[in-house]
């Protein structure tokens, strides 16, 4: 099977004895065998990498790690054109994201498609032809930031630079199976970024796992005296056991015709809960009328301010539909300008207590997915609506992880964002790493598995004891309730060390036996948390021969579990080839 490209994979492989280089041929072969299929604005040629790569230390955190970048970041010598043949130049220095990521050892392979001037969510609106999903090339794939949602997506490169004003870091990753970080304004520098609006621009983050994302982040963080609008760096709060997290009513939802984005939301809420979180419906409505301002008010000014004179001298030269955006600037006053401002003030402070009474905001990442001839018949319509659970995330000054949340009926990536205030980047990564665990989907449009797949537990908290469970204590058999009477919570749902038989005792009541053994397997289990004063009461119910014991998790880590003692196995069934209870009791 070929290389997977995720960090964590690609670094135990070059422990391995796999060469960087080896990986670096591998890469280009792969570019090669897709065709010019519009992911590429600019490569760099192979032989500069290599070049590069030759003269980096190994112990480098990044070291080797291929990447690409969106077409309007500066890379030292070779072009930037926000997709806009005459905008082209090329800079004599490099972005500072770059050359931090560059220092670290991550080595850049090339410039990617985009919407023009990064004025866009549908990834069709550059010269160079529309990026295409990666799944099904009749769809979308988002965009602005749509070749380097691709990149990563295919397997290219193990992570890529997009930008984010509108939801440019969110949208492709939702529509490409990725992992999409937009961290908190300023906490990454923008400082050789063509601007689109520049008060609320920040370079993003695609992956193929939350891991990857974070230590990205980490490597391209800081403050950056060339960029105005880069902050110093904050630390995030942490992610305790028990979090609130605000979900969106349902009268407040917006599918546009597509329920199937909605199903995977009400399956993202059941997730959070089984992690520990507690919904609690907050109002959209300041949230929805904050995104209404993006492009329906005055901010696309800002887009043009960014152009300068590029706009006034060279209108021929954009895309059309850019052109028509930015031409709806034209009618914009000053006044107006205030008057949005204000306004948005006045919806932040409607927003403001929301954040008391929750630890973060789950959202879609968007309500349904376009062919590339729907966006052709309505550009602006779609695109609008694209925005609708991303636009207000910027304005806000808030921070947002998108993550995979399953497929649609047309087998289709959907997404989910969460949402948090700024500087709670770390908060993010570490819930987004357990719902991607414990989701477990491909990465991108690769096979891959994600790798590490059951991270750490959080520490029990003080006052709690956490129950493995197999047979009628699982989640709707028989005696579950003796667990939630109880006050007990599901954890998580996960497999045990591939060490144990399992079997199904003979009786009235059927019962499951776990012995652990040289030649076991991983058989499925249900973690509870239960109160430490109900503990004695629980293990009082335990009938012979079951005994509580410990236990021994896929991800090395240990609980209390139900075990059965060695003398009642004569005459019980094995069961360890199919791994699971529920599968028995199923016939």
């Amino acid at each position: 099977m070929e290389q997977s490209l995720d960090i964590t994979s690609l670094k135990r492989a070059y422990a391995s004895g796999t060469s960087p280089q080896d990986i670096l041929s591998e890469v280009y072969t792969r570019i090669a065998a897709r065709g010019d299929d519009g992911t590429w604005i600019h490569l760099i040629p192979e032989t500069e990498v290599r070049e590069k790569l030759a003269n980096l230390e190994p112990d480098l955190p990044l070291y080797g790690i291929p990447f690409a970048i969106k077409d309007n970041i500066d890379a030292a010598g070779h072009p930037t054109t926000a997709a806009c043949p005459a905008y082209s130049y090329i800079p004599e220095e490099n972005a500072t994201v770059v050359s931090k990521l560059q220092a670290a050892g991550a080595v850049l392979i090339g410039k990617t498609n985009m919407d023009q001037f990064a004025t866009g969510l549908v990834g069709v609106r550059s010269p160079h032809g529309a990026v295409k999903n990666a799944f099904d090339t009749r769809y979308i794939s988002g965009g602005s930031s749509a070749g380097s949602a691709v990149a990563v997506a295919a397997g290219l490169v193990s992570f890529a630079l997009g930008t984010d004003t509108a939801g440019s870091g969110r949208v492709p990753a939702a529509f490409n199976n990725l992992i999409g970080l937009k961290p908190t304004r300023g906490m990454v520098s923008a400082a050789g970024v063509i601007p689109a609006c520049q008060s609320l621009d920040c370079v993003s983050i695609f992956a193929l796992t939350v891991d990857d994302a974070k230590v990205v982040l980490e490597q391209a963080a800081g403050f950056d005296a060339r960029d105005p609008y880069s902050r110093h760096l904050q630390t995030s709060p942490t992610l305790s056991h028990h979090f609130r997290f605000g979900t969106i009513p349902p009268d407040q939802l917006q599918t546009f015709g597509d329920t199937s984005h909605e199903a995977r939301y009400f399956a993202a809420i059941d997730t959070l809960t089984s992690l520990g979180g507690t919904p609690l419906e907050i109002d959209f409505t300041p949230f929805r009328e904050t995104a209404e301002l993006l492009y329906g008010g005055p901010w696309v000014s800002e887009r043009v301010s960014a152009l300068g004179e590029f706009y006034q001298q060279h209108q021929d030269d954009l895309h059309p539909v850019l052109k028509q955006i930015l031409q709806g600037a034209e009618k914009y006053s000053a006044k107006d300008v205030f008057d949005a401002m204000h306004k948005l003030e006045h919806l932040r402070r409607q927003t403001e207590p929301v954040w008391d009474s929750i630890d973060l905001l789950l959202t879609p990442t968007t309500s349904d997915i376009y062919t590339l001839a729907e966006v052709d018949a309505e550009p602006l319509a779609r695109n609008s609506r694209l925005g609708f659970y991303t636009n207000f995330v910027n304005l806000l000054d808030l921070s947002a992880l998108a993550l995979p949340a399953g497929f649609d009926d047309e087998g289709l990536p959907c997404g989910i964002t969460l949402v948090a205030p700024a500087w709670h980047d770390g908060l993010l990564t570490a819930l987004g790493k357990r719902f991607q665990a414990v989701n477990g989907f491909a990465l991108g449009a690769t096979k891959h598995a994600l790798p590490n797949a059951h991270p750490p537990e959080l520490a029990t908290p003080s006052g709690t004891i956490d129950v493995a469970v197999f047979g009628a204590h699982l989640s709707g058999q028989p005696l579950n309730y003796q667990l939630t009477e109880r006050g007990a919570t599901l954890v998580k749902t996960c497999r045990t060390a591939a060490a144990y038989r399992f079997y199904a005792l003979p009786g009235d009541l059927p019962k499951p036996g776990l012995l652990r053994s040289d030649d076991g397997a991983a058989i499925e289990t249900e973690v509870w948390r239960l109160p430490l004063r109900h503990f004695g009461s629980f293990v009082g119910l335990v009938p012979p021969p079951l005994v509580i014991g410990t236990v021994e998790l896929d991800d090395g880590s240990t609980v209390k579990g139900f075990l059965c003692e060695p003398w009642a196995l004569a005459d019980a069934t094995d069961i360890t080839d199919l791994g699971s209870w529920r599968k028995y009791v199923a016939g």
